[in-house]
């Protein structure tokens, strides 16, 4: 479940990413601005350590969109576990903006494992049957642009 950060951990995190991104959003017809706000997800999904979500856009900003945010996975070994998002009619889509990772992904819940290392620029997508899960694999951040989207009706 997602938590409100410290005052300190927000700084932290702001500060840990301004070297690798301008948390700057550029919409239409709106004053340009950053980060609306910062959610804390410790053990997200049952995964280890903790991972910070910066939210880009309010809810309901994006169309067909339910989320368009920054996934922050401050250190080694910090991870979102496995989650699957068929049952809500989702994909969901991450852009690997800076660190490296290993990302997985499995055919329902028992299904077999793939790994694929991901680092700056690779995508990759989810629907469905599937589940994914990433891992911070080295020291500095991994931080991935994660874009949730609702199926068509």
């Amino acid at each position: 479940m997602a938590e409100k950060p410290t005052p300190e951990e927000r700084d932290y995190i702001l500060n840990l990413v301004k070297p690798h991104l301008d948390l700057q959003v550029t919409s239409f017809g709106q004053p340009v601005r950053s980060v609306v706000r910062i959610d804390k997800r410790p053990a997200m999904y049952g995964g280890n350590g903790t991972v910070y979500l910066l939210q880009m856009f309010d809810r309901g900003e994006l169309v067909n969109n339910r989320i368009g945010c920054y996934m922050v996975l401050p250190g080694k070994g910090d991870e979102s576990g496995f989650h699957e998002h068929g049952r809500r009619k989702e994909e969901e889509l991450y852009v690997v903006m800076s660190g490296k990772g290993l990302y997985l992904d499995r055919d329902g819940e028992i299904g077999t494992v793939r790994e694929q290392i991901i680092t700056r620029g690779q995508i990759t997508a989810v629907k469905g049957d599937g589940f994914h899960s990433v891992i911070n694999t080295e020291e500095e951040p991994l931080i991935l642009f994660v874009i949730t989207t609702n199926e068509p009706k």
